[in-house]
């Protein structure tokens, strides 16, 4: 099978380490990788705040970077849930680029579902000897609705201890430009996830979007508690000698 990676915005300006270790594990597991240099922003920043118009040039891109893959796989909810539900949308009106939307968006996966809905695995041979906690971003489990299969990779992890974060499904505050809009709710909204993190006594807080770990590993940071935030692929990528 021929895999594109599709790093997202944030995965390549901001934590690379994500998507390094997205293709660690598809190579672990048999899997062609490749990183087409044409790739750009998948457009959700101006389809999300209104600037629909502007986001079909970043939708033509994508689909021109990626058209020919099996199989386009990203380490974010977020971004995947964009390309499935948003690029039609933006790409309404020019039949050929709908059509090439179409056809493309449902070989765009984010990781967690990729492993588990096509490859079939729950186990890639990771080990992490840990005590870790799992948030489910909004984008992986109201739009992809990649339900328990983050947590079913996570459970095949050897040596870990894996804690469930109570209240997981309450957004962490994020929600990409809603954190600069309305900053005191989006802090207020992290504090309370900040908050059941601790209580679960975890060394490691984890998700499938960088973006949420930012928000969350901020506020966690400034409060001094030990608690890390890692990508979901990182720990799935880490082995007895190599951890992050």
């Amino acid at each position: 099978m021929r895999v594109a990676l599709f790093a997202t915005c944030l995965g390549d300006a901001v934590f690379p380490e994500a998507p390094k270790a997205t293709v660690r594990i598809l190579r672990r597991l048999g899997c062609e990788v490749e990183f087409p240099t044409a790739q750009t922003c998948c457009g959700q920043m101006h389809t999300n705040t209104g600037y629909r118009r502007q986001a079909v040039s970043s939708v033509r891109a994508f689909v021109d970077a990626f058209a020919d893959y099996d199989a386009v796989v990203a380490p974010s909810g977020s971004c995947v849930a964009s390309v499935r539900h948003q690029h039609a949308m933006v790409a309404d009106g020019d039949e050929r680029l709908s059509r090439a939307v179409r056809g493309l968006a449902p070989r765009v996966h984010e990781l967690s579902e990729f492993l588990v809905s096509v490859l079939g695995v729950t186990d890639v041979d990771a080990y992490f000897p840990h005590r870790v906690t799992y948030h489910p971003t909004c984008h992986s489990s109201r739009l992809l609705r990649v339900g328990d299969k983050p947590l079913r990779l996570l459970r095949e992890v050897r040596s870990i201890d894996l804690v469930e974060l109570p209240a997981a499904e309450q957004c962490c505050g994020f929600g990409g430009t809603f954190a600069l809009k309305n900053p005191d709710v989006s802090v207020a909204m992290g504090a309370d996830k900040a908050r059941h993190a601790r209580e679960t006594g975890a060394e490691v807080l984890c998700a499938g979007d960088s973006s949420c770990l930012m928000h969350i590993g901020g506020l966690l940071s400034r409060q001094r508690c030990g608690i890390r935030v890692l990508h979901l692929a990182e720990i799935l990528a880490s082995t007895e000698g190599e951890q992050p």
